[in-house]
């Protein structure tokens, strides 16, 4: 059985920091990304990495304040997030694709999400 569990988000202030994981089980995936929806918005891209080569991807607006990383040790994928911004609050959530081909921000290629984690930042 495939899971993806999110963990990590939390009530922040603006200009802090704060780390997600996403632990995958069941299945090893080429892909893995993070997405987010904020509340009457739709679901946007913010970062992916291919687990094999390393190349990542990130939303223009998180540029130089988030990265993203795989510990494939640990099947797990990170989201380290410096600088936070009352828009970044939103649920985040982890979604896993295999294949060969990068789907990048492309949500429809993504074959499993998590349950999402809760992440806002106060100002």
């Amino acid at each position: 059985q495939v899971q993806l569990v999110e963990s990590g988000g939390g009530l922040v202030q603006v200009g802090d920091s704060l780390r997600l994981s996403c632990a995958t089980s069941g299945r090893t995936f080429s892909y893995m990304a993070w997405f987010r929806q904020a509340p009457g918005k739709e679901r946007e891209f913010v970062a992916s990495i291919s687990r094999y080569y390393g190349s990542t991807y990130y939303l223009d607006s998180v540029k130089g304040r988030f990265t993203i990383s795989s510990d494939n040790t640990k099947n797990t994928v990170y989201l380290q997030m410096f600088t936070l911004k009352p828009e970044d609050t939103a649920v985040y959530y982890c979604a896993a694709a295999s294949g060969f081909n990068n789907p990048r921000g492309e949500s429809k290629k993504y074959e499993y999400w998590g349950q999402g984690t809760q992440v806002t930042v106060s100002s």
